[in-house]
């Protein structure tokens, strides 16, 4: 018999055209409190910087927000790109909000930017750091969560002995072997960068070597939703996004678009095709039909977990995505992949 393959959240805090920061934050809000009633697993935050269609930079102070609305729900950054920061600092952060909330804060790691060289710049974040310095650093920030600070001088206060849970993020290969010889969670991000998810989980559970923390391979992956009561409706709500990636590979920072009736008046067929060749892994149209999408994508990957990102303009149907997706219980592990 199989168990249900828990659900969870990754918030941007998306800004849409017309909307403010202020109306972004409400909405993550919102989300959260929802996201704990429908009993989603956790609800992440993404750390991106200078975007002016995302208000979850300071991800750490919006999760400390979140947290006070909620009373269990799993929180995190999805994730901490580790090298825009000193790991002391990421430590006594996720260390305070471990203190806040025990037992609910997870802390996703990345090594991408997560913004352009002039804000990586800006973030003092050293451009010239050499990739190998990755590693290192996320031991070096387990050493500041763990019991055992030994003899040595530097003490995350808060953090030493708060055992926060690490999570690797990435698209690459790397980084599915990194987590794996690290023996740590691994989420792929395959709501964006799609084709490498199925050599990466298997390069993961290759190299997975048990740790302290966990004993066997986990894997979560990314997944973009929209839900409607029609597929017309779903597709409709579906082009904010496809518009917003047709202005990130033009080079356009902008808020989310709101959606169109015709795509294709918008965007050209090869943009089009291009971006839904990227959102491939995205999931749209009625309840029905999205738990059918979900349950293939768990029966075809095998993933532990899926985590949903709700690219939606319109903050009412949003908040109705995520509540249909909540209701979908019948999405199973798949057999073949059972320990």
């Amino acid at each position: 018999m199989t168990s249900p393959v828990p659900l969870s959240i990754l918030d941007l805090a998306h800004i849409g055209e017309n909307q403010s920061v202020q109306q972004a934050m409400a909405k993550s809000q919102a989300i959260a409190v929802l996201a704990e009633n429908s009993q989603f697993e956790r609800l992440w935050l993404a750390e991106h910087h200078g975007m002016r269609g995302v208000a979850s930079a300071a991800t750490s102070t919006l999760l400390a927000n979140l947290g006070a609305l909620t009373q269990s729900i799993r929180l995190g950054s999805g994730g901490v790109m580790l090298p825009n920061h000193a790991p002391l600092v990421v430590a006594e952060q996720y260390g305070t909000l471990d203190a806040l909330y025990p037992g609910r804060i997870d802390l996703g790691l990345g090594r991408a930017p997560g913004t352009d060289p002039a804000t990586s710049n800006a973030l003092r974040r050293d451009l010239n750091k050499n990739v190998g310095d990755y590693p290192s650093d996320i031991q070096q920030l387990q050493r500041y969560l763990s019991d055992d600070s030994g003899d040595a001088q530097v003490l995350a206060v808060p953090g030493a002995g708060s055992h926060v849970p690490l999570y690797l993020l990435g698209s690459s290969l790397y980084s599915a072997q990194l987590a794996g010889k690290l023996g740590l969670p691994f989420s792929f991000a395959s709501h964006f960068a799609p084709d490498a998810l199925f050599d990466a989980i298997n390069i993961y559970k290759m190299n997975f070597s048990p740790s302290a923390q966990l004993n066997k391979p986990y894997v979560m992956a990314g997944v973009m939703a929209v839900v409607a009561e029609s597929d017309d409706d779903a597709n409709y709500h579906f082009s904010s996004v496809q518009q917003q990636f047709a202005n990130l590979r033009r080079g356009a920072n902008a808020p989310m678009p709101a959606p169109v009736d015709d795509i294709y008046k918008h965007l050209s067929e090869v943009e089009v095709q291009t971006i839904n060749r990227t959102l491939r892994y995205a999931v749209k149209g009625t309840p029905d039909s999205v738990e059918k999408q979900l349950s293939e994508f768990v029966e075809a990957t095998g993933v532990d977990e899926v985590i949903l990102s709700f690219p939606v303009y319109d903050d009412k149907q949003c908040l109705e995505s995520i509540r249909l997706v909540g209701e979908m219980h019948s999405i199973k592990a798949a057999p073949s992949w059972q320990a």
